[in-house]
C-alpha cells in the first residue's frame, strides 16, 4: 500500500511539502517555504524570531505539526513529542528555489537530501552568499542551544568553530572539485564539518528512485519517478519552452503509466500565452541592438538560461555582459557541477563599499582583479557594456552616472500589488538617468499609475496549460495529482481522474 500526504503546497504556488510513504518507509517531495501562508503574517522586517526556533512558525501553523524538526530548534515552552513522528528516509529536493528548499533547514540533520550536482552546489553557494534564515540553512546549519538564563530562547555560541553540513545523495556522479567546495567554508571563522555524501545508486531508500533533469527558470531542476508498489510521478517545476525542453519530454516519456502524476499547475489560474525563451532572447536582442549608452538586463535572481541569453546578445552587438559579484559567485559553484566556465566572457562589477565579505574575499583571490569592473570604467565607455541589474542594484547608478540608454525588463510580471509598487520605484530610478523602457510601461489605472507588461520579454519558468495536457494525456496516470497551483479545480475541469487534496489530506493506493 501506497500513502501520499499533502502537507502543504495543495492550493498555492509553492510550499510543496508531498509525504510518500510504503511499509512505514517515506520520503518527502520537497519541503519548501509557503510564501502566500508567510506573507499573511510577514513582510520585510517582519518575520519569525530566530531565538524561538520553530516556535513561532508552529504557532501559527506555518509548518506541519509533525515531530520531525532539528531538536536544537525546540526551545523549552514548545513540546513536539505529541506530534505525529514520521519515519523520513530523504527529502526529494526539486530544484533550488526558496518555495520548494526553504524550509528543509529546520529538519532534523539526519534525514539525507536527494538532489542534482546543480542543485546541490547552488545550495551551498547561495548560503555563502546571503544571511541565512533558519529554514534555508540547508548545505550546512550553525547549531543552536538553550540560553542558560531563559531556556525558551536559542542561542547561538560563538565560539562554536564548526557548522555541520547536511548528508546528501547526488543523483549523479560529482567530482572532487565539488566535493571540497561542498565542504569549504565561507564563513571566516567556521569550519564545516562534513556530513555524508553519496550518488543515488548508493543509497538505501524506500522507492526505487529515477531521477530526471527537466526544463525550469533555474538549472539542476529534477523530476521524480518512484517505483515501489505503485508507481508515482512528480514533476516539481517545469516547463517546455526553453532550452532544456527535451528533457522535461524525457521525463514525460519515461513517466508513461505511472500510477500516479502529482504534477504543478502555476500557469492554470493564469492567461495561457505563447512564449518561449527563443521569443525572449530575439526580442532583447532587437531592443538591444537599437540601444545606444549604457545597456541594462534585468531578469530574476538565479535564471541562468537568461543570463545565458544576455550573454550571446552581448556577444552578438559587441558589448561586454557585466554581472554582479554574487552572481558570479553562483556561476562558478554550477561550474564545479557540471564543468561549464559560465563566466569565461564576462565581467564583475565592483561595489563601492568599506570592506569584503568572507566569500568576496576568496572570490576575488580565485578569479583575479582583472575581472572585476570599476563603475568609472562603465561610465567612460558606456557603449561597450551591457549590465546586469535589477532594482536593488539601481543605487549603483550613481557612480555610473549614465546619460540616457536601455533599460530592458525581461522577468516577471507583478501579480500583486505589493510588487506594483516596487515598479514605481524602479520607474524613478529608470527616469532620473533617462533610460528608455523595454518590457513594460507604467500607465494610469483606475486612479492610479500602475505597470503593464509587454509581452516578448520573459518566459514563464511553468508549464503552459496546454503543455500540461500534453504531459498528462502522454503519461495517461490513474490519478493525478495538483500542486503547485491557485486553481487546482481547473485540473477537475479538464480531467476525470484528478483528485485535489487538501493540505493535510492523504490518499491511499
Amino acid at each position: 500500500m501506497t500513502k501520499i500526504t499533502m502537507f502543504d503546497g495543495a492550493a498555492t504556488i509553492g510550499g510543496n511539502k508531498i509525504y510518500v510513504e510504503e511499509k512505514n518507509r517515506g520520503v518527502f517531495l520537497d519541503f519548501g517555504m509557503n510564501f502566500a501562508k508567510y506573507k499573511v503574517f510577514y513582510q520585510e522586517f517582519l518575520s519569525d524570531r530566530s531565538a524561538r526556533g520553530i516556535y513561532d512558525l508552529i504557532s501559527l501553523n506555518l509548518i506541519p505539526k509533525l515531530n520531525i524538526y532539528r531538536i536544537d530548534l525546540i526551545p523549552s515552552d514548545l513540546s513536539v513529542s505529541s506530534f505525529p513522528k514520521l519515519n523520513i528516509e530523504a527529502i526529494l529536493l526539486s530544484h533550488a528555489h526558496m518555495d520548494h528548499f526553504g524550509n528543509i533547514g529546520l529538519l532534523d540533520q539526519s534525514y539525507p537530501i536527494v538532489a542534482s550536482p546543480s542543485t546541490i552546489m547552488l545550495l551551498k553557494a547561495i548560503l555563502d552568499t546571503s544571511y541565512a534564515k533558519l529554514g534555508s540553512e540547508v548545505a550546512y546549519f550553525t547549531q543552536k542551544s538553550l540560553y542558560d538564563k531563559d531556556k525558551r530562547v536559542l542561542k547561538t555560541d560563538r565560539r562554536e568553530k564548526s557548522n555541520l553540513g547536511r548528508n546528501f545523495i547526488s543523483t549523479s556522479r560529482y567530482s572532487d572539485i565539488f566535493k571540497d567546495f561542498l565542504c569549504t567554508s565561507m564563513k571566516k571563522y567556521k569550519k564545516i564539518q562534513p556530513g555524508t555524501l553519496c550518488t543515488l545508486d548508493e543509497a538505501n531508500l524506500p522507492f526505487e528512485v529515477k531521477p530526471y533533469i527537466v526544463d525550469h527558470s533555474i538549472y539542476g531542476a529534477t523530476a521524480y519517478i518512484l517505483e515501489g508498489d505503485s508507481t508515482i510521478a512528480y514533476t516539481g517545476d517545469f516547463r517546455l519552452h526553453g532550452k532544456k525542453a527535451d528533457n522535461s519530454k524525457k521525463f514525460v516519456n519515461n513517466a508513461k503509466n505511472s500510477s500516479i502524476l502529482i504534477i504543478e499547475g502555476t500557469r492554470t489560474s493564469r492567461e495561457d500565452i505563447d512564449e518561449s525563451e527563443d521569443i525572449v532572447f530575439n526580442k532583447c536582442l532587437e531592443a538591444v541592438k537599437e540601444s545606444k549608452g549604457l545597456v541594462i538586463a534585468d531578469f530574476s535572481a538565479r535564471n541562468f538560461e537568461r543570463l545565458e541569453n544576455f550573454q550571446e546578445i552581448a556577444s552578438k552587438v559587441g558589448r561586454t555582459l557585466v554581472i554582479p559579484n554574487k552572481d558570479a559567485y553562483l556561476l562558478k559553484a554550477l561550474e564545479k557541477a557540471d564543468g561549464i566556465d559560465r563566466t569565461k566572457d564576462t565581467l564583475i562589477y565592483k561595489e563601492l563599499k568599506g570592506g569584503m565579505k568572507y566569500w568576496e574575499e576568496k572570490h576575488l583571490k580565485e578569479l583575479g582583479k582583472k575581472k572585476y569592473i570599476d563603475p568609472m570604467t562603465i561610465s567612460n565607455a558606456p557603449d561597450k557594456y551591457l549590465l546586469c541589474f535589477s532594482l536593488f542594484d539601481m543605487k549603483h547608478l550613481l557612480d555610473i552616472k549614465p546619460i540616457g540608454g536601455t533599460y530592458v525588463y525581461s522577468s516577471s510580471e507583478a501579480f500583486e500589488e505589493e510588487s506594483e509598487y516596487d515598479f514605481l520605484r524602479l520607474t524613478k530610478w529608470i527616469e532620473t538617468f533617462g533610460l528608455k523602457i523595454y518590457g513594460y510601461k507604467i500607465k494610469e489605472q483606475d486612479g492610479r499609475e500602475k505597470p503593464e507588461f509587454v509581452k516578448g520579454y520573459h518566459a514563464s519558468g511553468h508549464v503552459s496549460q496546454n503543455d500540461i495536457i500534453w504531459a498528462i494525456e502522454t503519461i495517461d496516470p490513474d490519478i493525478i495529482i495538483p500542486v503547485h497551483t491557485e486553481n487546482p479545480e481547473w485540473f477537475s475541469e479538464n480531467f476525470d481522474n484528478a483528485l485535489i487534496l487538501q493540505d493535510g489530506q492523504s490518499y491511499e493506493i
